[in-house]
């Protein structure tokens, strides 16, 4: 089974470079691996000082690089829907050029991301895939996106795929507007029906695991709770908290005022983030830049442990029997009860954490189970359902 293992934090914080680093120590422990960039403003070649493209490279004996290109992904993955998207802007007066640049839509540099991780799980040519993730705010709307797809392709797909095939060419004829065909509505499916596959595999606690990095700083520690409740929210397993630049206690002078900040900061981060460990990354002396600088890097976070494995175990959504009636548990370890937002619409709860929804589709058991009450309990939302009600007869 592969493992992904997904660095992110917010920008500037040294994310790249932990994320390269632990891809050449995986890749010298013998492991297959991969280490691709979904940040818009790639700096993984930077890091690794070798020159990338939107197709995987081989670096190293095991190990492959990739910065995916949105143009490159666009005719990959959407070919069909491109096609569509063009002559509706050319119906509307765009020259061809101008038709061509309005097709990449918002968010089609995320999918594309995700639909690469899915070809390189598909491909079974590695055992490590190690994302360099865009800062926090973008990989969270990356991670949610598997989400919104579920919507598409259950609810809106079916449905105008239906009316395009029995009244297409009628409709197109009224409304004077090109109408997309069948073909487009499959394209779409396909490669949505993929992220949905996408978003199982990175919420599976046994292969996948999202990595926080940061800096002892107040808005970079700040900005990672924000996102470890997040990543929770959306049942993204997380096993490691790793603070980069961590300066040394040998560094005085100019810099110790500097590191009392940091030190000020670290327990409250530890105990902050528990059970999930933390590991520190030293503030080091030169720009770790290239293969064997960022070697250096990972022996400074993993010693002689296997970066891949799993740190820590731990399951943010369940749910259980209790006293006759059940409760969901969801770990948020950073909101607060005045954020959380809850609603029910039948087999579905949705739960809103400030700018971020989930939606959560209740097992069979709950589905008729009617909410009788929410709670914040030890950093858990806590919600309960009464037991079902009997069905048949009175008997």
């Amino acid at each position: 089974m592969p493992r992904i293992l997904l660095y992110t934090g917010k920008g500037g914080v040294g994310k790249t470079s932990v994320a390269a680093a632990s891809a050449v120590l995986a890749a010298e422990r013998g492991y297959r691996t991969i280490v691709l960039s979904t940040d818009i403003a790639h700096s993984l070649a930077d890091a690794l000082d070798v020159p990338l493209g939107p197709e995987p490279r081989r670096i190293l004996p095991n190990l492959d690089a990739q910065e995916p290109d949105v143009y490159f992904n666009v005719q990959r993955y959407w070919r069909t829907i491109q096609s569509y998207v063009a002559t509706l802007f050319s119906w509307h007066g765009l020259d061809e050029v101008m038709a061509e640049e309005m097709t990449i839509l918002p968010g089609m540099d995320e999918l594309g991301s995700l639909l690469w991780i899915a070809d390189h799980l598909e491909s079974d040519q590695y055992d490590v895939i190690v994302v360099d993730a865009a800062p926090t705010g973008e990989t969270l709307r990356l991670l949610s996106l598997p989400e919104a797809s579920r919507w598409w392709v259950e609810r809106v797909a079916p449905i105008s795929r239906r009316v395009t095939k029995l009244g297409g060419p009628l409709l197109q004829k009224v409304i004077g507007v090109p109408v997309p065909d069948v073909a487009v509505f499959e394209a779409a499916e396909r490669q949505l029906g993929r992220l949905q596959r996408v978003h199982a595999l990175l919420a599976d606690p046994d292969m996948s695991t999202v990595r926080v990095v940061l800096n002892l700083e107040k808005m970079s520690i700040a900005e990672a709770e924000r996102s470890f409740t997040y990543f929770h929210l959306y049942g993204y397993p997380s096993d490691l908290v790793v603070c980069n630049r961590v300066i040394p206690a040998e560094v005085g002078g100019y810099f110790a005022p500097l590191r009392e900040a940091q030190q000020a900061y670290l327990p409250n981060v530890i105990q902050d983030f528990a059970p999930v460990p933390l590991r520190s990354v030293p503030w080091f002396d030169r720009e770790m830049v290239g293969i064997d600088l960022l070697r250096e890097l990972g022996k400074s976070l993993f010693g002689d442990e296997d970066p891949t494995q799993i740190f820590y175990r731990g399951r943010p959504y369940s749910i259980r029997r209790e006293n006759g009636s059940y409760a969901l548990s969801l770990e948020l370890p950073f909101a607060t009860k005045d954020e959380i937002g809850l609603s029910r619409h039948a087999d579905e709860l949705v739960i809103q954490v400030g700018a971020w929804r989930r939606t959560l589709v209740l097992p069979r058991a709950l589905v008729d189970a009617p909410t009788t009450g929410a709670r914040m309990e030890d950093r858990t939302l806590k919600v309960q359902f009464a037991a079902r009600p009997p069905t048949g007869g009175t008997g």
